[in-house]
């Protein structure tokens, strides 16, 4: 009896050591998991202020300007086009 009560002692113990541990081991992975959440947040912010930087008027008209080489046309360039098509 004294036997198969210490035995069921040890397995206890032994079961209590492995929640333990693996409670740990799931709580580290929380927590990396939570900074690569922080870190791809503050991406996606660096991000969107990029693409609010990229898609602006004025940069636009750079790039069609400097990479593009498009310009404007003169008056005498322009055509107009009938709205009904006739």
């Amino acid at each position: 009896m004294l036997a198969g009560l210490w035995l069921l002692v040890m397995v206890s113990s032994l079961g209590v050591v492995h929640t333990t541990q693996q409670s740990r081991a799931l709580t580290a992975k929380l927590g990396l998991a939570q900074r690569h959440r922080d870190e791809l947040r503050y991406e996606q912010e660096r991000l969107l202020l990029e693409r609010g930087a990229w898609s602006a008027y004025s940069r636009i008209e750079q790039v069609a300007r400097e990479e593009l080489k498009m310009r404007a046309p003169t008056p005498s360039q322009r055509v107009l086009v009938n709205a009904k098509g006739k």
